[in-house]
């Protein structure tokens, strides 16, 4: 999905600029970069080595995107959604994690 987006935004379609500039009040100068960070933050996430920065990073990016449609008075289940599964995918195939942040039973 991140890589998706992001692809988008470095291809400028028109209706992408258009909804960037217009419906989230960004301007257009700041498309590009905002396209490489979530692209780089898919990217980091997507290795084993680097999953842990790529999910803090998802996570900010993903915090943006709430803001933005927080603001717009929009719903932002979607941008929510994803952060909470990149941590949940990242705690599943990563052993660290599950010993740092244990799931505990009754008692």
């Amino acid at each position: 999905l991140l890589l998706f987006s992001g692809a988008m935004k470095l291809m400028r379609p028109p209706e992408m600029v258009k909804a960037f500039t217009g419906q989230f009040g960004f301007p257009e100068g700041a498309l590009l970069g905002i396209a490489l960070a979530e692209v780089a933050s898919a990217l980091l996430y997507a290795f084993p080595r680097t999953a842990v920065l790529g999910a803090v990073l998802v996570t900010g990016y993903m915090g943006g995107a709430m803001a933005t449609h927080v603001r717009l008075g929009e719903p932002f289940v979607l941008q929510l959604g994803v952060g909470v599964l990149a941590w949940a995918g990242l705690w599943l195939r990563d052993e660290r994690l599950r010993a740092l942040l244990p799931i505990r039973g009754k008692g």
